[in-house]
């Protein structure tokens, strides 16, 4: 049962990776959901402080991956107008039946609040290109923490190695 669990885990630790850019796939959750299933192995001690901590920053980082676009609209000028844009172009984007959906609905979503706001379009691309940033940056820390989760497991693993693939 435990090898079973245990590839379970590292199949979780890929879509972790892979959710870290891709919007359908919740990133860091599925990692710590790969970390959770490995310490539920009877082969490794269960440390709840460190599944508690990973989940707190797992679940700190989902919802920071829908308010960084929007940090960074602002931080490149916008108003509150393009703020919303953003906001309403990340659920559009969500939804949207395109590729890249997620990128560029934001990105649309600010550069239309702005414009609706009375800014002049050279204002609203700024602020449309700093959803973009923020997306960006949003993007890179999933996959920052996405690659410590995947750190922690390998570590974990290769520990208790011996235990777990003994039988």
């Amino acid at each position: 049962m435990d090898i079973i669990l245990i590839i379970i885990a590292a199949l979780c630790m890929i879509l972790g990776l892979l959710g870290s850019f891709l919007p359908i796939l919740p990133g860091p959750f599925s990692s710590w959901v790969g970390l959770l299933l490995l310490y539920l192995t009877k082969a490794i001690p269960m440390y709840i402080t460190l599944i508690v901590i990973t989940f707190i920053i797992a679940v700190a980082i989902s919802v920071l991956d829908y308010i960084i676009p929007s940090m960074g609209t602002k931080r490149f000028g916008g108003t509150k107008a393009g703020i919303i844009g953003t906001s309403i172009g990340l659920v559009v984007g969500l939804f949207a039946p395109i590729p890249g959906g997620i990128i560029i609905g934001p990105f649309i979503g600010a550069f239309i609040g702005e414009l609706i706001n009375k800014s002049n379009s050279k204002t609203a691309l700024k602020a449309a290109f700093g959803s973009l940033i923020g997306f960006l940056a949003s993007t890179i820390i999933k996959f920052i923490i996405a690659v410590i989760y995947l750190g922690l497991f390998i570590s974990v693993l290769w520990d208790y190695r011996q235990v777990i693939f003994a039988s």
